[in-house]
């Protein structure tokens, strides 16, 4: 019985704090949310690169949301986010 209280209470922890780093992109600004900052990065030469970096630069900066706002470049691509708390 003590076994499975312990998984049970490794399970509920554990998804908890992968839900609580992970920032999610939105499309518009999130209802309850405040805007906390912008942010930039200069990235490969696919949107893809671009959109995992922000990502990665909005969950470092302890955002909760971001919004992609700009994307720029031929060779280099360029992106700025919203973020939002």
């Amino acid at each position: 019985m003590k076994n499975v209280k312990t998984l049970i209470a490794a399970t509920i922890l554990s998804s908890l704090s992968f839900a609580s780093f992970a920032a999610v992109q939105v499309q518009a600004t999130p209802a309850g949310q405040q805007e906390i900052g912008t942010i930039a990065v200069t990235a490969g030469t696919n949107l893809s690169s671009v959109e995992n970096q922000l990502a990665q630069k909005a969950q470092a900066s302890g955002a909760s949301s971001y919004r992609i706002t700009s994307v720029s470049g031929s060779d280099k691509l360029h992106g700025t986010a919203v973020l939002y708390k």
